[in-house]
């Protein structure tokens, strides 16, 4: 193809993450920023209701992309989708609420080709079809929010920071999210984040109502040398937000969230921690805090990052994706 891909990019104009207002804006910056820099692609915004005709753009686009395979993101209605030939291609969200939003029915109604996101397939097939296609493709990262920030050397040392949600440890609610809520409890998924909240040494910014206690979230990360990236069962945001600040980043790498596909080499770009090592690991770092090794390690993580876990790297890759499709 030797000219621009023409993409219709749909979505639903009272989407939360295409807010303003929106504590996190990594994916209103993906979509709205970093797709329009590409230079094969030519990205039209079609903001809609819960329905839009989709027979609008039969023959004036190449493919059709979905900000999720949710109603809160995309119309309810994508009326005449069957009738446009055009291929469709949305990005997932967290795969474990396929069943409790019935995900899957969309598949065939809104003809989606193929889904991308940040998690890894293996997790993705755990809830969905392997007949589905899927495509990694780590978004999120706008480089230039994480230059010009304070120097490791001039951080706090001997405090760590954990960030993000956590879960309750009492044990009343652990047993009622086990009951009533066994998928879908911050418990479940951060269980090892949870758990170095009640470590001395750790410092906790969580949220205040809907949105981060500090807003400016790469600034508020070099405020300190070493930060946390914890999630059970697969790598979220922080994974590449932690490292970019320039933080020596202890990081969440087990068989259970498979996160060695995000490229990160432990003692050379991270640290990487599980349930049983973690303690072990603060303290050799907290009884040793002036060594060079953990500057050295953040600067790798923070280089190996910003080159290589970016929007602009991720854009490629989607292009990559459609021009498979085409």
């Amino acid at each position: 193809m030797n000219r621009k891909i023409r993409v219709a990019f749909i979505y639903k104009k009272s989407y939360n993450y295409f807010q303003t207002d929106h504590f996190d804006k990594t994916t209103y910056q993906f979509f709205m920023n970093a797709l329009g820099r590409n230079p094969d692609l030519d990205v039209t915004y079609f903001p809609a209701d819960d329905k839009f005709d989709t027979t609008q753009l039969k023959g004036k686009y190449d493919v059709i992309l979905l900000p999720n395979n949710r109603t809160d993101g995309t119309p309810d209605q994508l009326i005449g989708i069957h009738k446009t030939e055009i291929p469709v291609i949305s990005r997932t969200g967290d795969p474990h609420s396929a069943q409790r939003y019935d995900l899957i029915s969309f598949h065939n109604e809104w003809k989606i080709d193929c889904y991308f996101g940040t998690i890894p397939k293996s997790y993705f097939y755990k809830f969905y079809p392997k007949h589905f296609k899927y495509e990694v493709i780590i978004f999120g990262l706008e480089s230039h929010l994480y230059q010009n920030l304070k120097p490791f050397k001039n951080r706090i040392k001997d405090k760590i920071l954990n960030s993000g949600a956590v879960g309750k440890t009492n044990l009343k609610s652990r047993i009622a999210n086990s009951i009533l809520n066994p998928r879908h409890s911050s418990w479940y998924f951060y269980k090892l984040r949870t758990k170095c909240n009640k470590l001395p040494y750790v410092d906790y910014s969580g949220m205040k109502g809907k949105n981060y206690i500090n807003e400016d979230y790469s600034s508020y990360l070099s405020q300190y040398r070493a930060a946390i990236a914890a999630t059970t069962f697969y790598p979220t945001q922080k994974y590449w937000e932690i490292p970019a600040a320039g933080c020596l980043t202890f990081m969440e790498i087990t068989p259970k969230n498979n996160g060695e596909y995000l490229g990160f080499k432990d003692r050379k770009t991270a640290i990487f921690i599980n349930e049983k090592n973690y303690r072990e690991k603060f303290e050799e770092y907290l009884n040793d805090l002036d060594n060079p090794t953990w500057e050295e390690i953040a600067v790798e993580g923070r280089n190996y990052t910003l080159a290589n876990l970016n929007n602009d790297k991720a854009t490629e890759a989607l292009v990559k994706l459609i021009k498979n499709l085409l």
